[in-house]
């Protein structure tokens, strides 16, 4: 059975961009007449708005979303990532990093998304004391073919690098939390943001290590504005819950679907059983970003 999620940061409110990656994977899943689960990843607290994880379920809950069993909360387990930790630390291919960001930029060479660690710290004996955790990484390709954007390979050594799992500060990393919380909530199918897809081939490479199910992967268009991305650093204008089936319409819009024919739906109930009816994957453009 299909099983996918939505899990969006409590940074703040939902904006638009948000919005579509909700819309995509909820249509997604229910086309297929799966399960389609809500988690709040909330781990970095520092980031985390008071409330708006609150503010962000009522919002879904305004435009009709309906999401299968509870909402999970990643800041509710922090035990559980540290144990599949160990298990990469009993294998000794994790390692603790004292470089800071400026040593790293000054030695390092840019890869597709950000620096490339070069690997100073590999054979140094450090303890965890205010240090990064990194993982050992293998010179291999990832290759995996997105639903959306098609055929991706790369090479987790030459273009990432050996990434980090726990931050100096003692936070879990995202790409660390994000694969144990999709293996434990029987997660194997993932729409999101094409912002994301570079993540995939690191947390592939995880699910190998961890010996965890592998999962499918479908990236939708970023949406940008002045060809920023809209997020709430970018300080995006949170959702108007006043106009929820045009917020909707417009979504199915920048996803290329068929909306003329859902838009005359008179209740939001009829509105998504359309919605989920049309839905065509193949229809969403085949690009990363679009400016709106």
């Amino acid at each position: 059975m299909y099983i996918g999620r939505f899990a969006p940061s409590p940074t703040g409110p939902m904006h638009f961009g948000s919005l579509i990656t909700a819309v995509a994977s909820y249509l997604d899943a229910k086309h297929q007449h799966g399960i389609w689960k809500v988690r709040i990843e909330d781990l970095d607290q520092p980031r985390t708005v008071k409330g708006s994880d609150k503010t962000i379920l009522d919002t879904l809950h305004q435009h009709g979303f309906h999401w299968d069993d509870e909402v999970i909360y990643q800041s509710h387990r922090l035990d559980i990532y540290q144990s599949f930790l160990s298990k990469l630390n009993e294998k000794k291919i994790t390692y603790y990093c004292e470089c800071s960001r400026k040593e790293i930029a000054d030695s390092a060479i840019t890869g597709i998304d950000g620096m490339i660690y070069p690997g100073t710290c590999r054979n140094k004996i450090l303890d965890s004391n205010h240090h990064a955790l990194r993982v050992k990484v293998e010179d291999l390709f990832i290759e995996f073919e997105d639903k959306i954007q098609g055929g991706i390979k790369q090479n987790i050594l030459k273009e990432f690098g050996d990434f980090i799992l726990k931050r100096s500060d003692g936070i879990y990393a995202y790409q660390l939390a994000v694969v144990i919380d999709d293996a434990l909530q029987n997660i194997n199918t993932i729409i999101r943001g094409s912002d994301l897809i570079d993540s995939s081939s690191r947390q592939i490479y995880l699910q190998k290590i961890l010996s965890l199910p592998k999962v499918a992967y479908g990236h939708v268009p970023v949406a940008t504005l002045n060809q920023k991305k809209l997020s709430k650093e970018n300080q995006s204008m949170p959702i108007n819950i006043s106009n929820v089936k045009d917020n909707l319409i417009a979504c199915l819009k920048f996803l290329g679907q068929d909306y003329e024919v859902i838009r005359k739906e008179n209740t939001l109930t009829n509105f998504w059983t359309t919605a989920i009816q049309l839905w065509d994957i193949s229809l969403v453009p085949k690009i990363k970003t679009i400016e709106i």
